[in-house]
């Protein structure tokens, strides 16, 4: 049998409802604010998926086999990390968002291949920038929440609004007669 959606799905779900957080905000603004979080959050998770390869370079370092990073650091060098961080702080106050670690600073540092405890030192400060980066993440997706519930509820609020998010059909120009 396959499962149905009863008549009481819902009932557990909170209706979002409107944030004095966001007031000064309009629609547009709104909208603007989620693509910002969003190509953020997807520039994050990129950094930490970037951090954890770099830590298994290290690692393999460790058990002494030669591996550097010089084809992946270009990486930090085109794209810095507080660069979409800023545009975010400035629409609501900075007190969620937690600390981004010195990303350039750990990238310029090797693995040495027989010194221990130079790749161990290095191994803590990747995985704590790691940490920093998935902290700095789940702060994003709080706010992300944050702004698709405020989204959602000026929709329910005036469900027309909904209608301003479609692309504005461009009227089809007549060839001239004759």
């Amino acid at each position: 049998m396959a499962n149905r959606p009863t008549a009481d799905a819902g009932r557990f779900r909170t209706v979002p409802e409107r944030s004095p957080d966001f007031a000064h905000l309009s629609l547009d603004g709104l909208r603007a604010y989620r693509h910002a979080l969003t190509t953020e959050e997807g520039r994050v998770s990129y950094w930490r998926r970037i951090i954890q390869a770099r830590l298994d370079l290290v690692r393999v370092a460790e058990i002494g086999t030669v591996a550097t990073a010089d084809n992946l650091r270009n990486v930090f060098a085109e794209a810095r990390v507080d660069t979409g961080r800023r545009a975010l702080l400035t629409v609501l106050p900075m007190d969620d968002i937690p600390p981004l670690p010195d990303l350039a600073e750990i990238w310029a540092r090797e693995p040495e291949v027989g010194n221990e405890s130079h790749n161990k030192a290095l191994a803590h400060d990747l995985s704590k920038a790691e940490a920093q980066l998935s902290a700095y993440r789940t702060a994003l997706h709080k706010r992300l929440s944050a702004a698709t519930g405020e989204l959602i509820a000026r929709y329910r609020e005036q469900p027309a609004l909904c209608l301003s998010a479609l692309p504005a059909q461009r009227p089809v120009a007549r060839a001239a007669n004759g």
